[in-house]
């Protein structure tokens, strides 16, 4: 049974013509040129015929007619796809040009991207669980890459820790000497701010002179170690993800485990002891900084002389204040270089591992050195240090 059915109506120069051989079957023979500067019918004519008559299953084509073709007569074939599929009619491509074929089964291959708006939202409940998921099994690894540093430090010890001294002396220079100018900035700018808040409200009781005890202690106990830790940790832990995510990126550490040498002992160890080493240094230097911009303040503002400044600081302040912050400098040295090493070796293949690698070693490292100031601080109030 045929039933001819054209376009015409549409489209002046129609490239393609219906009908049907059988009654489940529909055949379309295409002719002419299909290209995508000429104006190309659309598959609205099929979509109507379609609702005509539901007993149609099978979609056959004659292409023997077609001159040419491009992107257009693709288009034109793959809406009609989606509105068989919409009815669950079957396609037969076997009579289209040999190139078209392969292209459609390309295209059918590949899967739609996904986009927010193809899924619900999840619910509350699930997105607290997955958050507590990661962050537990993100606890773990992190539980044990400190072991493993731990080993490393027990190897170091029995002098079998494998890295190279070279190694080591650069990592000391990057985050010793490098490192003064910013440290010495900061620490002055601290002091200067802590005496002036401080000078401020003792003027009221006439008590300026004690704004040395009020720099020095705070700059002893708190503020040197704290901000050389978040300097650092800006600065170095920052610079270890960014170095040890790019060995990971280009797969320099999976050639030292080839080798047999451990990675721990080899990159992270001596960017461990390089910090260890030279914070304590760092906020022995930030104090003295930090006491010199309280002087120029109490000095140049209320009129204290240095003497004055300096014999008040020296009969208030003790040595056990600077032991508590030169005690947090050390964990807080440790502490930026474990999460700056473990974000570097855990970033992943993509450099854009590597920048989130560096922001997470940052963050993470601040959040840390709160954290042990806010424990040391505490457990020094309680035994009386």
């Amino acid at each position: 049974m045929a039933n001819p059915m054209t376009a015409e109506a549409d489209f002046q120069d129609s490239r393609y013509e219906l009908d049907q051989p059988r009654q489940d079957t529909l055949r379309i023979r295409f002719f002419g040129d299909w290209r995508l500067r000429e104006q190309l019918p659309t598959s609205e004519a099929v979509d109507r015929y379609l609702q005509s008559d539901e007993t149609i299953r099978h979609i056959a084509f004659d292409s023997g007619e077609l001159r040419s073709w491009d992107s257009g007569f693709l288009n034109f074939l793959v809406k009609l796809g989606k509105t068989a599929a919409a009815r669950q009619i079957v396609l037969d491509n076997r009579n289209l040009p040999q190139g078209v074929e392969r292209l459609l089964a390309l295209a059918a291959a590949v899967p739609p991207k996904a986009t927010y708006s193809d899924h619900a939202p999840a619910s509350l409940l699930v997105r607290l669980g997955e958050a507590a998921t990661r962050f537990g099994a993100t606890a773990a690894d992190m539980v044990g890459f400190l072991g493993e540093a731990v080993l490393a430090l027990a190897n170091l010890a029995r002098g079998r820790a494998r890295f190279q001294t070279s190694e080591l002396l650069l990592v000391l220079q990057e985050c010793g000497v490098e490192a003064l100018p910013i440290v010495t900035l900061i620490s002055i700018l601290v002091g200067m701010i802590l005496a002036f808040v401080g000078a401020m409200q003792l003027k009221m009781f006439g008590a300026e002179v004690y704004v040395a005890n009020l720099v020095t202690l705070g700059m002893a106990r708190e503020m040197a170690a704290m901000m050389t830790g978040i300097i650092m940790a800006g600065r170095t832990g920052a610079a270890f993800a960014a170095k040890l995510g790019t060995m990971q990126v280009n797969e320099e550490v999976d050639a030292l485990q080839t080798l047999g040498i451990p990675p721990m002992e080899f990159l992270v160890l001596p960017r461990l002891l390089a910090l260890v080493l030279m914070m304590p240094l760092l906020c022995i230097y930030a104090n003295l900084m930090g006491v010199f911009g309280g002087l120029m303040v109490a000095a140049g503002m209320f009129d204290i002389t240095a003497v004055q400044y300096i014999t008040q600081a020296k009969v208030y302040i003790g040595l056990v204040d600077f032991q508590v912050g030169i005690f947090k400098s050390v964990i807080f040295g440790a502490v930026v270089a474990l999460c700056g090493c473990y974000y570097g070796m855990r970033c992943g293949r993509s450099s854009a591992g590597v920048g989130l690698a560096t922001t997470s070693a940052v963050v993470s490292a601040i959040v840390f050195i709160i954290v042990c100031d806010s424990l040391v601080t505490f457990v020094t109030t309680i035994v009386g240090i």
